[in-house]
């Protein structure tokens, strides 16, 4: 079944490791009809933002998406996930979620869930320094 992309001006997309932008200064909307592991730019944690252990896992998780051969990613996220447990045990509901998609090799959806965790984390460590400036 065909999927419909629409990318704003400017707006890139990864496809496939290729990199598109859309040059014009009008929307386009491309239809996409084989199999293909995408990205757009609003849906990426860039290397330069990932200063977290969880952003660093949803980085993980995008190269993951992406990559042909992800065994060695996969190896990396796993570790990534053990430090992720220890720092913060409140992610292991998000790490089991995305695990069972990871085994389901639904990677799109484990994105989503280790953006849910990166959110979580910000939020719990907003409310370790409110707690410590108290």
């Amino acid at each position: 079944m065909p999927l419909r992309l629409t990318i704003k001006p400017q707006e890139r997309l990864i496809i496939n490791g290729a990199i598109l932008r859309n040059g014009g200064s009008h929307t386009i909307s491309l239809i996409v009809e084989t199999q293909c592991q995408f990205l757009r730019e609003s849906e990426l944690v860039n290397e330069s933002e990932a200063d977290t252990p969880c952003k660093k896992l949803c980085l993980t998780l995008q190269v993951l998406h992406l990559s042909e051969d992800p065994t060695e990613v996969t190896n990396l996220f796993f570790a990534q996930a053990v430090e992720v447990m220890r720092l913060l045990p409140s992610s292991a509901p998000f790490l089991l979620q995305i695990q069972e998609h990871l085994a389901a090799e639904q990677t799109y959806a484990a994105i989503k869930v280790g953006k849910q965790l990166m959110f979580h984390e910000r939020d719990m460590l907003g409310s370790r320094k409110s707690l410590s400036a108290a």
